[in-house]
C-alpha cells in the first residue's frame, strides 16, 4: 500500500525555483533513500511535504487524503512525522519531558511507541533520561529527536540527513534504529549523503540533481552502479 505519494512537486524560496516536477511514492513499511549532492534539494523536499514552504505546487497525497496546502500540524496528526537535521530539542527540559512533548494517541496501522520501548531501541537515552537535553551530545540530541517524533505514533516519518555530523557508532546505531522501526511497519522517507548508511537501510532510492529526479531504482542495483554514482553523487 502506497502512504505518501508526491506528483510533480515544484517548490520556490522567494523567486528562485528550487524543486522542479519531482515525483516520488513511499509504501507501508518501506525504507526509501532520498540521495543528491549538498543543495540538491533533499531537504526542500521533506519542507514541502510537511507544509513548511509558503511557495508551492504540485500535488501530495498521505495515505490517499491530499495534504498539500494543508497546515504542518495538521498533517503531522494524521500520522506523518518529521525529524529536521538541526536537531530542534528543548534544552532546558529533560528526555523525559522532551519525549513527553511529542506524545499523541496511538494510531490504527501505525506502531504503538513508549519511554521504556524507545529506551530498548536507544539505550543511551534510558541511561540519561534526567538529563537536560541541553548537556548532550549532538548524536544523542539526533537519538531524542528521533524518538520524541516516534511518541507520535506516525505511520510514515521523514528523516532529514540523520547520519550528518554524528559519531560512527551514533551513524551505526541509527542504522541499526531504522531497521528496527521497519521491523515494527513504520515507513520511512530518509534524506541522506552517506551511501554506505543509506545502502544498509534502504529499499530504494530516488535521486535528485538541481531539484528534480534524475534516478529511481533499487538501492542495491544504485550502490553498485559505479558510473551513475559518480555522475549524480560524485562517490
Amino acid at each position: 500500500m502506497t502512504l505518501l505519494k508526491v506528483d510533480a512537486l515544484n517548490a520556490f524560496y522567494g523567486r528562485a525555483q528550487i524543486l522542479f516536477d519531482v515525483g516520488f511514492e513511499v509504501g507501508r513499511g518501506e525504507v526509501v533513500a532520498l540521495m543528491g549532492r549538498n543543495g540538491a534539494g533533499k531537504s526542500t523536499t521533506m519542507k514541502a511535504v510537511m507544509g513548511l514552504l509558503p511557495r508551492m505546487s504540485g500535488a501530495v497525497s498521505f495515505m490517499d487524503e491530499d495534504i498539500a496546502g494543508m497546515a504542518t500540524h495538521r498533517i503531522a496528526r494524521k500520522g506523518l512525522g518529521y525529524v529536521p537535521e538541526d536537531r530542534r530539542v528543548f534544552g532546558d527540559l529533560t528526555v523525559m519531558e522532551n519525549l513527553d512533548t511529542g506524545r499523541q494517541p496511538p494510531r490504527d496501522g501505525a506502531p504503538l511507541w513508549t519511554p521504556e520501548k524507545l529506551f530498548r531501541v536507544f539505550p543511551n537515552l534510558g541511561d540519561m533520561r534526567h538529563r537536560r537535553a541541553s548537556r548532550m551530545s549532538g548524536g544523542e540530541q539526533q537519538m531524542l529527536t528521533v524518538s520524541r517524533t516516534l511518541m507520535g505514533n506516525p505511520r510514515l516519518v521523514l528523516l532529514d540527513e540523520p547520519s550528518e555530523g554524528v559519531a560512527p557508532v551514533i551513524v551505526e546505531q541509527m542504522a541499526d534504529m531504522i531497521l528496527e522501526l521497519k521491523r515494527e511497519g513504520l515507513a520511512i522517507l530518509l534524506s541522506e549523503q552517506n551511501l554506505h548508511f543509506a545502502e544498509l537501510v534502504s529499499d530504494r532510492v530516488y535521486v535528485l540533481e538541481k531539484g528534480q529526479i534524475r534516478h529511481e531504482g533499487p538501492m542495491h542495483a544504485f550502490a553498485n552502479d559505479n558510473a551513475a554514482r559518480r555522475e549524480l553523487l560524485g562517490v
